[in-house]
């Protein structure tokens, strides 16, 4: 278990981080601060790439009635799972948890200090034969590239991308140097959002 915290890479056996909302404390207290939603989601795709789970605490008032600030972080993430649930709930994680510029701060009690994610920064996670390529910003150019689904990567082909919670066509391209993948207007997603990519054949 790793407390307010996270790992820096893929560990074999299930592991667990346990988090608050709260920033300050396990329980309600006055003039508190709270993570962000777009925080949770973030350290929650990561935790899940890396073969972990992750348990988030609430700290609710005297009166068990959930201050404000909470219910709106519980609710936003909730509707993100809504829509792209598919790429956390159930899933393991492939051969690398991910890729990009961003290092996650590991160990316990340095979950506040990762940087900010970039558009180059994504994280995997897969489900029998297809996997999911989570971006954790959204690129300025509306194309996304994934340097591990590079067509000189272990032969594998891409047969077909989609993106969660969307039903348009999306284009992509296999190159040499990744997989290329055009993106509809950035208002369809919030946070994060999944690709859903299928192969010819696959490896896990």
């Amino acid at each position: 278990m790793v407390e307010r915290g996270q790992l820096g890479d893929i560990r074999p056996l299930y592991w667990q981080t346990d988090t608050s909302v709260s920033d300050k404390s396990w329980g309600y207290i006055q003039n508190d601060t709270f993570k962000s939603a777009e925080f949770v989601v973030h350290q929650l795709i990561d935790i899940v790439s890396k073969n972990g789970n992750l348990l988030l605490n609430i700290g609710p008032k005297s009166d068990g009635t959930i201050p404000d600030e909470v219910r709106w972080v519980l609710l936003d993430v909730g509707a993100w799972l809504n829509v792209n649930g598919e790429a956390i709930y159930g899933t393991r994680p492939w051969r690398v948890y991910g890729e990009g510029p961003t290092i996650v701060a590991a160990g316990s009690f340095h979950d506040t200090e990762t940087a900010n994610y970039k558009p180059q920064d994504f994280r995997f996670t897969t489900r029998g034969n297809v996997l999911y390529a989570i971006g954790l910003a959204w690129p300025t150019n509306g194309e996304a590239v994934i340097h591990s689904l590079a067509e000189t990567v272990r032969g594998e082909r891409v047969r077909s991308v989609t993106l969660l919670g969307n039903s348009a066509t999306i284009k992509f391209n296999q190159g040499p140097d990744g997989l290329h993948v055009e993106l509809p207007f950035q208002d369809l997603a919030k946070y994060a959002y999944a690709i859903r990519v299928t192969f010819d054949e696959f490896s896990h």
